[in-house]
């Protein structure tokens, strides 16, 4: 995307290794002379609650987390830049369509002599954003942040007003071509989840003059051990992994966050070793964004140890595994026990719960011949998906280096003009 425009003729080093070199018309000045702070303290019961998020500033949502500050809060005019001062926010800034309130831990900042929409985009841009944080302090990288005091003696390439506004018109332009680009890809995304639950359903519903049984009847099902946190080990050094809530994932289980108990207490909890092909439920927080957090248990993942509040699923003799871990991801098996969900912070399912849910009675080629059509038709899209993945990623990669590359004068745009619509 970035090849096809050219560069400036002449080009001068800026002095600051963020920036590079820089065309030889802009100038380099402090942040200070342009940007001023607004320091007025109100009330969101007079300004609006706004929030400072990632895709800029946006009224805040009512499910947003509320705080006892709604009386100290910042002022915020509209065409204020406004940024959140922690690292552990970064990206999240913008220039305000909105008059209102934010919170104490954001800097408002006034444009003057400036166009806002080019300081939107330049202190959005990925090196701005570095070199901001850059001039923060602090103890810890999660409690790191910038002050205006700092932040004011940051230096910013500066075209003329004139170019400023082009580069502006630009990548407002293209950012929203490549926005549009990524929300049908999105779209896509949905659409084939969408499909991939139905493909399950019809594999699992239980069909007209069928019989049912409970999920017992084919299964045996059993509850973690409650392990005393006092004892868990946080090396390995020869002691077994203890599978958590935590580490079942969906569709595959993950070691990022692992705590191991005594290799020496083994023999006492030998009936809550895992086997190959055992499937796993958390039963915390159950269904995620991605899906139901159900796994197989692979041969990598041995040794280790079943907690509380994860089930294992160990299928009888006569029943095909892959078609009840089918039956578990299924939108179901969601709908039979979500009203009964316990737990108001972490909603919690019970085994009771996952042992009485009516599965389709069957026999075991059936279900094999159900459950393997049904995965391959749902690798299809699943491969789809992927692919729809990586097309945002590159997208995403490209908008970033675009805004950086207009941003900082590695590409002349000064020629540049809307595109005739139609």
């Amino acid at each position: 995307m970035i090849g096809r425009y050219v560069a400036y003729s002449d080009y001068k080093d800026s002095g600051l290794e963020w920036l590079g070199v820089i065309p030889s018309e802009w100038e380099v000045k402090r942040l200070g002379q342009f940007l001023f702070e607004r320091r007025e303290k109100c009330s969101d019961k007079d300004y609006e609650a706004l929030s400072v998020t990632k895709n800029g500033i946006v009224p805040q949502l009512d499910t947003a987390a509320k705080t006892d500050a709604g009386d100290n809060r910042k002022r915020v005019h509209k065409g204020d830049f406004v940024i959140n001062s922690r690292s552990d926010r970064k990206g999240s800034s913008g220039l305000s369509s909105f008059n209102g309130s934010v919170s104490l831990i954001s800097i408002v900042l006034e444009p003057v002599a400036i166009h806002g929409e080019f300081v939107h985009h330049l202190l959005r841009s990925y090196p701005f954003q570095e070199e901001f944080y850059r001039f923060g302090k602090g103890i810890v990288a999660d409690l790191w942040s910038t002050n205006y005091s700092e932040m004011k003696n940051i230096c910013l390439p500066i075209p003329s007003l004139e170019e400023q506004r082009t580069i502006a018109a630009f990548l407002d332009y293209e950012t929203a071509r490549i926005d549009q680009l990524i929300a049908k890809q999105q779209r896509l995304i949905e659409l084939l989840k969408e499909k991939r639950q139905a493909v399950i359903s019809h594999a699992v519903n239980i069909r007209e003059g069928e019989k049912s049984a409970k999920l017992s009847y084919f299964v045996d099902l059993l509850p973690g051990y409650a392990f005393p946190s006092a004892s868990f080990k946080n090396e390995s050094d020869g002691n077994i992994p203890l599978l958590r809530g935590v580490n079942v994932g969906v569709g595959k289980l993950k070691w990022n966050d692992t705590v191991w108990w005594p290799q020496a207490d083994r023999v006492i909890v030998k009936d809550f070793e895992l086997q190959v092909g055992d499937i796993v439920f958390g039963m915390d927080r159950p269904w995620i964004a991605a899906g139901a957090r159900v796994a197989e248990v692979t041969s990598a993942d041995l040794p280790c140890l079943l907690l509380q509040r994860v089930a294992r699923i160990r299928t009888h003799l006569n029943t095909y595994q892959p078609f009840v871990k089918l039956c578990l991801s299924s939108y179901e098996f969601k709908s039979f026990v979500e009203a009964d969900l316990t737990g108001v912070s972490v909603p919690h399912i019970s085994p009771d719960q996952i042992k009485s849910f009516p599965i389709r009675a069957i026999g075991f080629e059936i279900q094999k011949v159900e459950t393997e059509s049904a995965l391959r038709l749902c690798h299809v899209l699943e491969t789809i998906e992927a692919k729809a993945l990586q097309a945002i990623e590159l997208m995403q990669e490209r908008r970033t280096a675009l805004i950086s590359a207009a941003v900082t004068g590695k590409i002349d745009l000064r020629d540049w003009t809307p595109p005739k619509e139609g």
